[in-house]
């Protein structure tokens, strides 16, 4: 039942009705404005439905014809890494810069009935689901795409030294998905993507993300003006953090990864200690906006699946979460772009099939940006 075709739910506590109450359990790159990110809020923003998960009745058929899916195992086959049965999960969540309907306006660009993948982030929650290990795939990494089908079984060619959010553009998120598997070697348990609109929604739903800011950052192309000091961001300047590069550092995409690991261990601290469950209306709101803001694989694509799945996410902290960014090092050929460090990516790789921290020595030495410790949770 889509969204459109369901009446309106009665939400408890909402013009005067009552109801149930419910218990909630380098280098500077290309400066083109196309540059945009969307953020592991996915993953944030699928926690936040578990709130909204004791709901009934035209409250599910609402929120459940809220979600949309896409049918990744379909399209991908069998030829795929092997899953392994260790208690962990890996997780891709992905930022694609459509500029299509309400993401025009937020995003800027143009319209050209395309989208790229411009933030990825591996999400590998461990055994017990208590910690987990976040790496994210700079945008400008020069990969080998494998051959892939996309949803609706068009079959696209292997391309090498291509950057990697080409793949989104090529074969949407079935096609990202067999990039990042053939990269890492890693079975993706999952997909979640959040677009602009969504994004910037959920976090004035939250009330707003607390920040402090070492220096001031100001950001045309972004819409960002923020002083040194702290700041609850409101969605508008949220999106404009995750998605600037020219504001602090040195302008650089990995720079910016760095603001986004940043605001999002900010943003899970919020989500932990918001105090919004009394509230049924706003417990309904936060549940309403967060799935219509996700795209999932179809495993996660209902609100009961959904919500199963982010309460077993909702034990890990920001202080539980290691944020690293993938081993790369400036292309020789191209300072505007980075390639894998094979032999430190392994040792990421390694490490999260055996659902074992991170080691140090994998991203020491590795290139980086410039805005490390810019932001932090406020």
């Amino acid at each position: 039942m889509s969204a459109e075709s369901t009446p309106e739910p009665v939400i408890p506590g909402k013009d005067g009705n009552s109801g149930p109450r419910h218990r909630a359990g380098g280098r500077k790159k290309d400066r083109s404005p196309r540059r945009k990110a969307l953020l592991i809020t996915a993953w944030v923003a699928a926690g936040v439905v578990v709130l909204g998960g004791t709901g009934a009745g035209y409250v599910y058929f609402k929120l459940n014809g809220n979600i949309k899916s896409v049918d990744i195992n379909q399209a991908l086959g069998t030829d795929r890494p092997v899953k392994v049965d260790n208690g962990s999960e890996n997780i891709l969540v992905l930022g694609s810069d459509s500029r299509s309907g309400t993401n025009k306006k937020l995003g800027g660009g143009t319209d050209d009935g395309s989208a790229r993948s411009d933030t990825a982030m591996i999400v590998h929650v461990y055994k017990g689901h208590k910690k987990a290990s976040v790496v994210s795939v700079p945008r400008d990494t020069l990969v080998d795409r494998p051959e892939c089908t996309d949803t609706k079984g068009v079959t696209y060619d292997a391309a090498s030294g291509v950057m990697f959010n080409e793949a989104y553009s090529t074969g949407g998120a079935a096609c990202t998905v067999k990039t990042v598997e053939s990269i890492t070697g890693l079975r993706m348990d999952h997909y979640l993507e959040v677009d602009f609109a969504g994004f910037e929604k959920l976090i004035d739903e939250l009330g707003g993300v607390p920040v402090t800011t070492t220096k001031a950052i100001k950001d045309p192309q972004s819409h960002l003006d923020l002083k040194a000091g702290t700041h609850t961001l409101n969605g508008q300047q949220a999106l404009g953090l995750v998605r600037t590069r020219h504001g602090v550092g040195d302008g650089s995409d990995l720079g910016r990864i760095q603001l986004q690991q940043a605001f999002i261990k900010a943003l899970v601290n919020q989500v932990k200690h918001i105090g919004v469950l009394t509230s049924p209306t706003k417990l309904y709101d936060l549940a309403n906006t967060a799935t219509k803001a996700v795209t999932t694989d179809s495993d996660l694509g209902s609100v009961n699946s959904l919500t199963s799945f982010a309460n077993g996410l909702k034990s890990i902290s920001s202080k539980n979460m290691t944020m690293v960014t993938m081993p790369v090092e400036y292309d020789p050929a191209n300072p505007n772009r980075v390639i894998v460090e094979k032999s430190k990516a392994q040792l990421v790789w390694t490490a999260l099939k055996n659902d074992q921290p991170i080691p140090v020595a994998a991203t020491k030495g590795t290139a980086t940006g410039e805005a490390k410790g810019v932001v932090t949770a406020g």
